[in-house]
């Protein structure tokens, strides 16, 4: 199972130079990387990026992740994949950029929401 993470264009360069991250600054706050699934990622844009050009969409297998990877409770009582470790630049499958059409994040065909 595809999930996803949401990185500005910096912290996308900032990844790809270090080769692994611990993610966003929203994800230092709470200790952990925050993914969506396909289900959750349109309103995850919506949500926390709303309005931000230059984006990048990462796609990970979940599986993957290992034992570090926990499903937990989150927006509207779905559970939401959580990493709790540093993501590896090697596990990411793709990025895409997630640009901004009329208001609206445009995703990439691979993404079935």
């Amino acid at each position: 199972m595809l999930i996803f993470k949401i990185f500005r264009a910096d912290e996308w360069a900032a990844f790809q130079a270090e080769g692994k991250t611990a993610g966003a600054p929203v994800d230092l706050r709470d200790g952990f990387v925050h993914f969506s699934t396909a289900e959750q990622v349109a309103e995850t844009a919506a949500k926390h990026f709303a309005a931000l050009d230059d984006l990048w969409l990462l796609a990970l297998e979940a599986e993957a992740l290992g034992d570090k990877l926990l499903w937990e409770v989150s927006r509207g009582g779905a559970k939401f994949p959580h990493l709790y470790r540093e993501m590896q630049l090697s596990e990411v499958l793709w990025a895409k950029p997630l640009p901004l059409v009329d208001g609206m994040h445009q995703f990439p065909p691979e993404v079935v929401v």
